[in-house]
């Protein structure tokens, strides 16, 4: 199994509020929706994404819902050019997004906004792929060899594009092996200092492309992954994991 990432989910308390903040601000464009009964999914992305990136899907629950927003999950990443991280990030405060971490505070290496849930994007340089497309997603751990272990043998993902290892963290990338660098990646986030985390209930779930979903889920259950929701019981249109941590984790077939 080596399916990139499809998308990460996040919960939303005014979709028509959030739809506008990524439309005006990441000039995201609707790449799809789902309308249920008790709730909504929008799936968004630049106008020019690459095949293999990811979306942002937006689940909106009908009716007066609020979330919190934990710790165990961190943030998502969008990409700017190399050359344009102060001006992408002027250009926002002009627009009115609030002023989080500025350039300035992150070494000029990066910077930081909220969405209007509170939400951390983090905006980062690449010299490849579309403006503002999603990067990596950030996910904080208990134990990184538990978790790096998780990845590698669950999924069969492999450390992408080197780690960080600083006094008291490390951060490690991790995705398929031959997925294009378009493709966005999972950040792991391991503190030291041997804290706990609080899942919340702001992040949904990181979903993962495969070609087979029956044969995937299999694969999972001898690999000893969790029985959290199988194709069965999601009617064979996707299923859900959930890595040591509880993070859930989204098999789906995309065509």
């Amino acid at each position: 199994m080596d399916g990139t990432f499809d998308h990460v989910m996040i919960r939303v308390e005014d979709l028509e509020e959030s739809l506008d903040w990524y439309q005006t601000h990441l000039n995201y464009e609707e790449k799809g929706r789902w309308e249920a009964d008790t709730f909504t999914n929008v799936y968004l992305g630049p106008e020019e994404m690459h095949e293999d990136g990811a979306t942002l899907e937006l689940t909106y629950n009908h009716g007066d819902n609020t979330y919190e927003i934990g710790d165990a999950w961190g943030h998502i990443a969008v990409r700017v050019p190399e050359d344009a991280l102060q001006e992408s990030y002027d250009q926002l405060m002009e627009e009115g997004v609030d002023d989080y971490r500025d350039p300035e505070s992150c070494g000029n290496r990066y910077a930081f906004v909220k969405d209007p849930d509170g939400h951390e994007i983090e905006i980062v340089k690449r010299d490849y792929g579309a403006t503002w497309s999603i990067d990596h997603t950030m996910i904080r751990v208990e134990d990184a060899d538990e978790a790096l272990g998780y990845w590698t043998r669950k999924f069969e993902y492999a450390e992408a594009r080197g780690r960080w290892e600083a006094d008291s963290f490390a951060n490690y990338f991790m995705a398929p092996e031959d997925a294009p660098k378009e493709a966005m990646k999972l950040e792991i986030t391991y503190n030291y200092d041997g804290r706990e985390y609080t899942m919340g209930d702001g992040w949904g779930h990181l979903c993962v492309r495969v070609d087979d979903l029956d044969e995937a889920w299999d694969q999972l259950m001898v690999r000893e992954a969790l029985d959290y929701r199988d194709p069965e019981s999601c009617d064979h249109n996707y299923a859900f994991t959930k890595d040591q941590d509880g993070h859930e984790i989204e098999l789906l077939v995309r065509e």
